[in-house]
């Protein structure tokens, strides 16, 4: 049968923008489309030019894309002709091959904000498109409102619809801009929209987070008729965001009844690729990803139950709707002191180690885990310090150098602009190959900023590793996470380090001790050690 198509037009660049904190260079704008045209989504929306000026910069050099690359604006202002609206004339001019127009469909909007006649507004849609499809560009128009206007008003709002398809909009796409429509109210209100004479293929649905539903609203006007659906990568987008696209992308090409009738343009190769996008855009923003989020998520896959992992061991699908790797995720099976012999043996193959059912080692590790669990480990998220551990008892960790001291200091001082600053130093000797390897290096950074007394440790062990320097110089800290587990006098400080490489790997290690330093060293060293196992370090 073949399948109908079903277009994916990603707003991260300019919607995604205006999530709190986020703000995007023009080369990490670019860097972002390259990933978004390698997924293959049908239309990238690379922000509104004249807005600002890291916009127009991205308009200027953005280059030849698979993927429609289109403007964003506003409908001209009442008063003016669209051929003489300077705001406009800044959109057009970006030279994209598309334009998305937002404009008001309802008529509280109409009065208040723009405080306009209703029929200005249905002039100023109308002659904007006209104006767009007479340039030879592809005309978007973003309904805004529209399911709010369309409940107080759906005579109106329908107008505004019809203005913008019979002026030549390639598509009208429905905004849920608040948020707040259920999807079934989507869904139903879709449906009367192409009753009232709007086709289907011609309508997109742009919704936003506010109720937590909106992949649900988006999926319920596919349901309904819809044939483009607009979002973002991880969900990025004002206030609660708008429709996450790594989640909505996979359900679209995994789930029934859209995996059988829609081709999505995204390809099953190119959706191995999804985890690492998602993954390489909190890169860009510099913040850690969240575990838990569909699909792409480092937990998604995760079996922390000892029942659950002994299902997993006898058949996947027990306790997961999807195989990981289908979109470039991993099966983990955490390790904490409520696994049992079944989560372990599954731990330890994923790292490669095959153990019998029933070999004494198996009650040695998880008493040792216990244990340390007991002294404030966690081995719950840390699986590489995990993986460690049991290599250690299955006698199967090799020792690739010997820490023999280090210090660290934190001084306090006046600069030469009479400002008070920090400057942490580390010094680390370590034996490697019967030689001693004095290393020293400071906690500032590229800008002058001190980066504090950890990355001064751990600039400073991965200043000269001898013979391993060079499987280790790619790795870098990504987070760090510090929790007290005991109070008062007895407290004992537990550090969680996320550590990453050019491969894209990451991993986590964890430390204890009363002492912060202790506790991060100690968690720095379990990263550079797991991460010369898995590159095939002799030792």
């Amino acid at each position: 049968m073949m399948k109908e198509k079903l277009y994916l037009y990603d707003t991260t660049l300019r919607d995604g923008q205006q999530t709190q904190g986020v703000q995007f260079s023009t080369a990490e704008k670019h860097r972002i489309v390259e990933a978004l045209d390698a997924l293959g989504v049908d239309y990238i929306e690379g922000g509104w030019p004249g807005a600002n000026p890291t916009d127009s910069a991205f308009f200027d050099e953005v280059g030849k894309t698979r993927a429609v690359m289109t403007a964003f604006g506003m409908t001209k202002r009442a008063g003016r002709s669209a051929e003489n609206d300077d705001v406009l004339a800044a959109v057009t001019n970006a030279g994209t091959p598309a334009v998305c127009l937002v404009g008001k469909t309802h008529d509280f909007h109409v009065t208040t904000a723009l405080g306009i006649s209703l029929e200005e507004n249905r002039e100023n849609i109308r002659a904007s498109v006209a104006h767009l499809v007479a340039l030879g560009r592809e005309a978007l128009f973003d309904a805004e409102h529209f399911f709010d206007g369309y409940k107080a008003n759906p005579e109106y709002a329908l107008a505004c619809l019809r203005e913008a398809l019979e002026a030549g909009a390639r598509w009208i796409v429905l905004c849920d801009t608040n948020g707040g429509t259920l999807p079934h109210e989507i869904g139903a209100i879709v449906r009367e929209v192409i009753a009232a004479g709007i086709p289907g293929a011609r309508l997109g649905i742009h919704t936003h987070n506010d109720t937590e539903m909106a992949v649900a609203g988006s999926l319920a006007a596919v349901d309904a008729g819809a044939r483009q659906i607009q979002g973002t990568l991880n969900g990025l987008g004002e206030r609660c965001g708008n429709a996450n696209l790594t989640a909505l992308i996979p359900t679209l090409l995994l789930k029934e009844p859209y995996a059988s009738r829609f081709d999505t343009g995204v390809t099953a190769e190119a959706l191995k690729g999804l985890t690492r996008v998602a993954r390489m855009l909190d890169d860009i923003l510099n913040r850690v990803p969240a575990k838990q989020v569909a699909y792409v998520g480092a937990s998604a896959f995760a079996h922390k139950a000892g029942l659950h992992a002994s299902a997993i061991l006898k058949d996947p699908t027990t306790y997961e709707h999807i195989e990981p790797g289908l979109v470039g995720n991993r099966r983990v099976v955490p390790m904490s002191n409520q696994a049992g012999q079944s989560n372990l043996r599954r731990r330890l193959a994923d790292a490669g180690l095959s153990v019998e059912k029933g070999d004494p080692a198996l009650a040695r590790i998880l008493d040792r885990v216990k244990a340390r669990e007991a002294e404030g480990y966690s081995y719950d998220t840390a699986q590489a310090s995990f993986e460690l551990l049991a290599r250690e008892e299955l006698g199967q960790l090799p020792e690739f150098f010997e820490v023999k001291r280090y210090r660290v200091t934190v001084e306090r001082r006046k600069n030469k602009y009479d400002r008070m600053v920090s400057l942490s130093e580390a010094v680390v000797v370590v034996k490697v190959g019967g030689e001693k390897k004095l290393s020293v290096s400071e906690s500032m950074d590229d800008c002058g900023n001190d980066r504090g007394p950890v990355n001064a440790l751990a600039k400073a062990l991965a200043k000269d590793l001898g013979p391993y320097q060079s499987m280790i110089d790619d790795m870098r800290l990504v987070d760090f996470k510090v929790r007290i587990t005991q109070g008062g006098t007895e407290a004992v400080t537990r550090v969680i380090i996320d550590s990453e490489d050019g491969q894209g790997r990451r991993w986590a290690t964890v430390g204890v001790s009363a002492n912060i330093v202790d506790a991060s060293f100690e968690a720095l060293l379990d990263a550079v050690r797991w991460k010369l196992i898995r590159d095939g370090a002799a030792s």
